[in-house]
């Protein structure tokens, strides 16, 4: 009997190796969808990593100052100019605003020769806020409308001449420079002139004023009493409305309202 160190070596296995797998001729499908969505939620992470990084930052961060609201180098122009051209001044004359911002009583259109202080109107001189609202239907409606607008102060010239015949003549002056509330008081005015119970009719332009009007009323009668004639005139200029009325038991002519609104615009 053999020993097994003398047994003989095995066979060799000689079963075939596998055929390898035929290689196909088209490439495998790649999965865009997948990889398309992937790179797109990437996109909005780092966006909205970005983000939070970003105000994480800034809120530790010391708040930034504002810049100052006075910036003198905006100023123009930047530099004096050389002594010589610097640009002349307006005189009294010409500065509409310097010239109402004295005395608005020296303002008043004088009065005319021969005339006398007013029996019935107003003492010349500043006419108080209260008499001014006065002469108005309704009282108060006029005294809040004009303190809502800022009136400034109310200066009055009147005189008597001929036998009846009475000439008022106001300047209403607002907050210096408010143009627009002697605009408004002055377009209030003109609105209801062409009604029937006052003037009844559109008046004529003040030619030179830029809006205003004066208006001859139509004769009032009453058994009993003597004829009543009246015009006014009403304007803007500035700051200032100018309210000019004329009453008389004659008639009046346009033209002596007109020519009194012409020299009460002069002066302004």
């Amino acid at each position: 009997m053999e020993t097994a160190q003398n047994a003989p070596a095995p066979a060799p296995d000689r079963t075939p190796e596998p055929a390898p797998a035929p290689v196909s001729a088209t490439p495998p499908r790649r999965r865009f969808g997948r990889t398309v969505a992937l790179i797109a939620v990437a996109a909005v992470l780092g966006i909205v990593g970005g983000t939070a990084v970003g105000y994480g930052i800034q809120a530790d961060r010391e708040p930034t100052p504002l810049p100052a609201l006075n910036q003198p180098g905006l100023a123009y122009p930047a530099k004096p100019l050389p002594k010589g051209q610097e640009p002349v001044a307006l005189s009294a004359a010409e500065d509409r605003q310097a010239r109402t911002s004295g005395d608005l009583r020296k303002l008043l259109v004088p009065r005319p020769a021969g005339a006398r202080a007013s029996e019935f109107g107003p003492e010349d001189g500043w006419y108080d806020l209260s008499s001014y609202a006065a002469d108005f239907e309704n009282k108060s409606w006029m005294l809040e409308s004009l303190l809502d607008t800022e009136v400034r102060r109310i200066a009055v010239r009147s005189w008597d001449s001929g036998e009846h015949r009475t000439t008022i003549v106001r300047l209403v002056q607002f907050a210096p420079g408010d143009t627009l509330g002697a605009l408004e008081h002055a377009e209030g005015q003109m609105d209801y002139m062409p009604d029937d119970e006052w003037a009844g009719n559109d008046g004529d332009a003040l030619k030179g004023s830029g809006n205003g009007r004066y208006y001859v009323y139509p004769v009032r009668k009453k058994a009993g009493y003597l004829d009543l004639y009246r015009t006014r005139a009403l304007f803007q200029r500035g700051d200032v409305m100018v309210d000019i009325t004329i009453g008389d038991t004659k008639k009046i002519g346009k033209n002596e309202i007109r020519t009194l609104a012409e020299k009460q615009l002069e002066r302004l």
